[in-house]
């Protein structure tokens, strides 16, 4: 038996429910009935006859039956079975004796909270955030609730105390549920704290108004609370927390399954023979890479990329003994496994891409990289929970030609953060940073991590900050029309997903314009359009002159720019979005979360300590301002849109104005009629369109005449049929202005997107313009070069300075020893080579602003120094500041960047290479020595020709013979077998004897002989125990380390230094 019954014979009995015992949903599938009174047994019982209506029973009976057995617990009801038809009137008959006395055993009622399943009976939210819980296991679930967003069950008992919440106990039915819950307007603050803090999925479940038929199959909730969105730390799109000026990459990793094992058996034990496929992208940005490597390379990459999320297949987390998992490991990178779902080829990928991929372009991408983005997009799409993703199309990193930095390089150069804290203030980019925008940051922060290998790029770049240094005027000018743009490449993805707000319009908008200006100073003059007949077009918005670039440096950047649309957006936002009323938006905003503050306020002071209190945000006191629009209702009516936004707005605003005057009429008239000088027309929520008087006039003869709604002895409260039938009609009014406001603001939407390719196109010549125009800063604050690059393999640098120490010498009033660097110079080859005089290297010098990129007029002439130089002297004299600094200079002249030189000719490298500094990684177990020979035998490997190596100190974890001998061995092997650029420093003084023993020197043989020269450093003493270090570079070896002075120096003991200066004699 169900809600209802159709069995003619316990109609009867039914109907009287006095005499049945009805349990409910809660509580046992069954109904009992009771057995007869004692005053009729059985035995005794007569015929009775019953007669009944098919109408009654379903007219009557069943809706008190359905009623009685689905109200549950909670207060929410279910409908129950379907109503059968009306039918004619029957007329049944039978025997009381032949009902059924007893138990009855009944069919289980609708199921709508779980019970089924052995569920308690929670309330309907409690209830909707267990299922999410469970549908999300793995996340920490925030649920809306009003203005609240709450965590339940073992989330609260677990997160509460990590977020600093109290966590209480909610009272239910079946038990007492812990509970912890924070403001809506701290989301942020909490979200930051779990993703970027803990690293925790966060799933967050929004009210979604139910309508009227979803509100009856749900028995009458008004809000369904589903999961909208799932936050990982790298799928951010536009929280406050993200970092501005950094890119958020989530990287996909593929390994061929088979590949996978077959790298942990001994089959194979090179692991640089395995293929592997990665893809990441910025969800912020839309940026898309993908590129085709090896286990051994992913380090390097990821140390360029930064990922701050790395996806792998669920089925390698079986498989942990992987080579891949020690190589994220070292980094403690942030891992996810994901299914891999089904493949999704490239041809597939363009639902969720700006623009379809060429033809000829996806035959590019290998298997490896096509599994990649396919595990990639799936897992971003699932987190996404169905926002629309328009990403740029993807671009293969082999065909991006940069420079190759590993992530030893990448941290003993300290390009991004500083080794010793980690922090960014000290490093290079801390240093060479002059960008005003957001974007900018991003692009200067992606070509320092890898710069570029070819020669048009780099020289287009260097043209730019040239121009821009000799042109102060215009770069002032781009800087500050720079500064009032917005951040359009995150702006416009936000659109994208569909989050984009009115604010984000206008920042939009400002930033067309600005872009707008900046072309107008890089077009320069302009030339007259002509009609297809001949005669002059005359010139519009839509219809510009024909630019001619200002300096033909700039006609690349002018031929990526594309305006007539987007200005045809910007003026569609400006007549249409009112920034006056977006104002009085966060107004209304910042009250609504200063009564949740101070409601979360009152808590904390009743049940909370000082530690909650302090936990609190600080309100805004400031008062809300008067304004023109506040004629329009004592309620608080806000518009964002124009009334010139549309005709039908224009002629809504038209009926709002006029009823407004007529409320103002109405109201001096029944103050008149009333004889109620006071009386206000006011609207409230729970009382609707009243009148209102105080003072005296709460006595007044007129007032007297209308019931009451509320009576004090100085205000009064009541209803007048005229103000309530106009205060609708002006709410009525108003209703339809804000739903066309929203029809117009989903058209500016749709307008962005459509403009989505344009905007990306802008955005990214405006991040080109503030790298090079801060460049300019830069070279001009610092007394930069500009560095000479060719195709050579010689590094010819005079008076070169660190750029980051020559920073922090400067704050303490010291001047920097500038050094020289002729690693593979040759005079004889620099002047006849055949790049020198290539016209493809030349620039345009017509206008005396550029000489050839290659020139070697201004050059040194120098003898051959080798490609090798060994560097000896005391601690404390420079050698690791030199050899970082001139691979700093390396970066920054192929980033596009002028350099700290009097004067810098390079050779392009493709790679750079560091083994400085020492640390073990005890975890991994391996010792400081084991540490620095992995590194060593990583540069050992991989170096080219083309590469530029920097190593200190190789050989100091071991016994000194040991590490002479390893130190001289990787000497002779970059010298003879990689034949690279290097600066080797070191202490081991006899390895300047084996050079000369196996004929390295470049003397050596009538100066026909090896590739290493010998530089050192140097002390100069006073006779008295003082001594200056002599930081310049000279050419010879010095077999003095001088250590017991910086023993000195540092405040050893003066009797372990005497002790420590007798072994020394002795020796």
């Amino acid at each position: 038996m169900t809600g209802s019954s159709s069995c003619p014979r316990l109609l009867p009995l039914l109907a009287c429910r006095s005499a049945c015992q009805l349990f409910d949903a809660v509580g046992p599938r069954l109904l009992m009935l009771l057995p007869p009174p004692p005053s009729a047994p059985p035995s005794t019982a007569t015929s009775r006859s019953f007669s009944c209506h098919a109408h009654a029973r379903h007219g009557r009976q069943r809706p008190r039956l359905s009623l009685l057995l689905s109200r549950r617990n909670d207060g929410t009801a279910f409908r129950s079975g379907g109503m059968q038809s009306r039918g004619k009137k029957t007329k049944s008959s039978f025997k009381l004796v032949d009902l059924p006395q007893g138990l009855v055993d009944a069919e289980p009622l609708p199921d709508v909270q779980g019970e089924a399943d052995g569920e308690p009976a929670y309330p309907t939210v409690v209830l909707q955030a267990r299922h999410n819980m469970q549908k999300f296991e793995n996340c920490v679930l925030l649920t809306r609730v009003g203005g609240f967003y709450e965590l339940y069950f073992e989330h609260a008992e677990e997160y509460g105390p990590l977020l600093n919440l109290k966590v209480a106990h909610k009272k239910t039915n079946a038990g007492p549920v812990p509970m912890a819950g924070f403001p809506f307007f701290q989301l942020e603050r909490f979200l930051r704290t779990l993703v970027l803090d803990h690293n925790c999925y966060v799933a967050i479940a929004e009210e979604f108004p139910n309508d009227p038929g979803d509100r009856v199959k749900s028995g009458g909730l008004m809000h369904d609370r589903r999961v909208a969105r799932v936050i990982t730390p790298g799928t951010l799109i536009d929280e406050n927390f993200i970092d501005p000026y950094a890119n958020n990459y989530v990287l996909a990793i593929h390994i061929d399954h088979e590949a996978s094992h077959s790298s942990t058996s001994n089959e194979d034990p090179d692991p640089s023979s395995t293929s592997v496929g990665l893809a990441w992208l910025d969800v912020s940005t839309g940026q898309f890479y993908t590129q085709e490597t090896t286990v051994t390379s992913i380090s390097s990459i990821l140390s360029r990329v930064g990922p701050r999320e790395i996806v792998v297949d669920d089925v390698l987390e079986s498989r942990r003994d992987h080579r891949l998992f020690s190589i994220l490991a070292e980094d403690k990178h942030f891992i996810t496994f994901a299914p891999r779902g089904e493949f999704l080829p490239v041809s597939e990928w363009r639902s969720m891409l700006e623009s379809e991929i060429p033809t000829q372009t996806i035959s590019d991408f290998t298997l490896n990289e096509a599994q990649a983005g396919s595990l990639l997009l799936q897992y971003v799409k699932t987190r996404l929970q169905g926002l629309n993703m328009k990403l740029q199309p993807p671009l293969r990193h082999e065909n991006l030609d940069v420079v190759t930095i590993d992530r030893n390089t990448m941290r003993a150069l300290e390009i991004r953060q500083t080794i010793r804290d980690g922090v960014f203030r000290g490093s290079l980019l801390h240093a060479v940073r002059r960008t005003v925008t957001k974007g900018g940051a991003r692009l200067l922060n992606s070509w320092l991590s890898a710069p570029s290998t070819c020669l048009d790029t780099i020289g287009a770049r260097q043209e730019l900050v040239e121009y821009f240094i000799q042109n102060e005027d215009h770069r002032d000018g781009i800087i500050l029309l720079l500064r009032k743009c917005h951040d359009s490449q995150r702006l416009v993805q936000k659109f994208a997903f569909g989050r984009g707000d009115a604010d984000d319009l206008i920042g939009l908008s400002n930033t067309i314009r600005a872009m707008q200006e900046i072309y107008r100073i890089l077009a320069g003059p302009t030339e007259v359009a002509l009609t297809k007949s001949g005669k002059p077009r005359k010139t519009s918005k839509k219809n510009p002159k024909k630019a001619v670039p200002l300096d033909s440096r700039f006609a690349s950047l002018l031929s990526r720019i594309q305006l007539d649309e987007p200005l045809n957006l910007a003026e569609r936002i400006r007549t249409s979005v009112d920034e006056e009323g977006l104002v009085l938006q966060h107004q209304s905003e910042d009250n609504e979360a200063s009564k949740l503050l101070s409601q979360a306020e009152d808590v904390v002071a009743a049940e909370g300590t000082l530690g909650d209190a302090i936990s609190l945000p600080k309100g805004s006191k400031k008062k809300k301002p008067t304004s023109i629009r506040d004629y329009y209702a004592e309620d608080g009516a806000i518009f964002t849109m124009k009334p010139e936004a549309s005709a039908g707005l224009q002629e809504l605003h038209a009926r709002l104005s006029a009823l407004s005057q007529e409320k103002l009429e109405l109201g001096n008239t029944l103050r008149d009629r009333l004889g109620a000088p006071s009386l206000a027309l006011r609207w409230a929520p729970n009382l609707g369109h009243m009148c209102h008087v105080k003072g005296k006039d709460v006595r007044a003869e007129g007032v007297l005449r209308y019931a009451a709604v509320s009576s004090r002895r100085t205000t009064r409260t009541f209803y007048a049929p005229e103000w309530t039938t106009l205060g609708q009609a002006i709410h009525q009014i108003r209703f339809e202005i804000a739903s066309e406001e929203t029809r117009i603001f989903a058209e500016l939407r749709a307008a962005v997107v459509a403009n989505l390719v344009k905007l990306r196109r802008n955005a990214s010549v405006l991040d080109e313009l503030d790298v090079t125009t801060s460049f300019a800063r830069l070279a001009v604050e610092q007394g930069l070069t500009r560095p000479v690059l060719n195709n050579s393999t010689a590094h010819t640098i005079i008076g070169g300075r660190h750029p980051t120490v020559e920073g922090g010498l400067r704050e303490q009033g010291r001047s920097f020893t500038r050094n020289d660097c002729l690693v593979g110079h040759n005079v004889h080859d620099a002047l006849t080579s055949p790049q020198n005089t290539s016209p493809d290297t030349q620039t345009d010098s017509d206008d005396g602003q550029g000489s050839s990129i290659s020139s070697t007029a201004n050059l040194p002439r120098h003898s051959s120094e080798g490609h090798l130089w060994l560097i000896t002297g005391p601690n404390m004299a420079g050698k690791s500041t030199y050899l970082r600094q001139n691979a700093l200079i390396t970066i920054l002249a192929q980033a596009g960047c002028y350099v700290p030189a009097s004067h810098a000719t390079l050779g392009v490298v493709d790679a750079v290479f560091s083994r400085v500094g020492s640390a073990d990684n005890l975890y991994r177990d391996q010792s400081t020595f084991m540490v620095e020979m992995l590194e060593t035998a990583q540069i050992l490997r991989h170096a080219t020709p083309r590469s530029f190596v920097i190593m200190d100190e190789i050989g100091r974890g071991t016994a000194p013979e040991d590490g002479e001998a390893v130190a001289f061995a990787c000497l002779h092997h970059l010298a003879t077998v990689n034949r690279c650029r290097a600066l080797f420093a070191t202490h081991f003084h006899g390895l300047a004897d084996l050079v000369y023993e196996r004929g390295l020197h470049v003397g050596s043989g009538g100066g026909k002989g090896g590739s290493v020269e010998m530089y050192c450093t140097d002390i100069e003493e006073d006779g008295e125990g003082g001594f200056v270090y002599v930081h310049r570079l000279r050419k010879g070896v010095n077999r003095q380390s001088h250590a017991l002075k910086v023993a000195r120096l540092a405040g050893l003991p003066e009797a372990a230094i005497t002790v420590a200066r007798e072994v020394l004699g002795k020796h």
